[in-house]
């Protein structure tokens, strides 16, 4: 379930006229089965943000493909607009998705927007590629109304790089934060700051625990891996994670920052 790099995988299915894209690394997609494990982990965020926003203004910086931008709109946004700096996302993401109140722009995060008009801003598992995240964090608090909620999300560094590793190998992140590095620099902006934690749940959790007992090695002396995963990864669903505040911060697999 490691991160899916070449340029060969692209999605399928997609409606006539929207130009499918491929799969770099740089962000994750809907309809690339390898890659399912990585969209659910994302899309889970996306839905319970969701259930936050129902008559918001909201706007989703580096919206990428659009999935999230489409999934805050159908669930009651009173208006969504995606904005993605890459061209190629920005065309796929307005010929794909067409809803009522939802709208796509292109522009650069660390510029894009007039202030003081959003409810609610997402910015989720973007940080970690931007040089300049207090500047991007300021931005997004000027462009919110007041009372408005700002979402960022990012990967845990303790559990996404190499034991003892200040970064993993993904060659689009700039910076990997700590819990305590991701809230100090939420906090050096926002005045209240709440941070959860994602987990693996139901079938994850389970197969995370036989990780632990020595699966690996059970399915490669088997020669069942591609067998298996070829299966597993397309069925996981946004079912098998969850955000909560309760848990360890350091075991989490990304950090979500409700910043007001």
């Amino acid at each position: 379930m490691s991160p899916v790099t070449a340029t060969t995988y692209v999605q399928q299915n997609q409606p006539p006229g929207v130009p499918p894209l491929p799969l770099t690394g740089e962000r994750t997609l809907p309809d690339v089965p390898a890659e399912n494990y990585w969209y659910r982990r994302h899309l889970v965020v996306y839905e319970w943000i969701a259930k936050r926003v129902a008559g918001l203004r909201v706007l989703d910086m580096a919206c990428g493909e659009g999935y999230g931008a489409a999934t805050l709109a159908a669930a009651g946004a009173r208006s969504v607009i995606g904005v993605d700096a890459n061209p190629e996302a920005f065309e796929h993401a307005r010929l794909r998705y067409t809803e009522p109140r939802l709208s796509f722009e292109r522009g650069l995060v660390e510029t894009w927007g007039v202030r003081g008009r959003f409810d609610a801003i997402t910015f989720l598992q973007t940080i970690e590629h931007v040089q300049d995240p207090t500047a991007v964090l300021t931005h997004f608090k000027e462009l919110l109304a007041p009372g408005g909620v700002a979402y960022v999300s990012t990967p845990n560094l303790l559990t996404l790089a190499p034991e003892g590793a200040e970064k993993s190998n993904n060659p689009w992140h700039i910076k990997e934060y700590r819990a305590h590095e991701f809230r100090e620099l939420c906090e050096s902006v926002f005045d209240s700051v709440e941070v959860y934690g994602l987990y693996h749940a139901r079938r994850l959790l389970v197969h995370e625990r036989a990780l632990r007992l020595g699966w690996d090695r059970v399915h490669k002396a088997l020669g069942i891996t591609e067998r298996f995963y070829d299966r597993f990864t397309p069925a996981i669903s946004v079912r098998d994670f969850e955000l909560s505040a309760a848990r360890p911060l350091h075991r989490a697999l990304d950090f979500l920052a409700v910043c007001r």
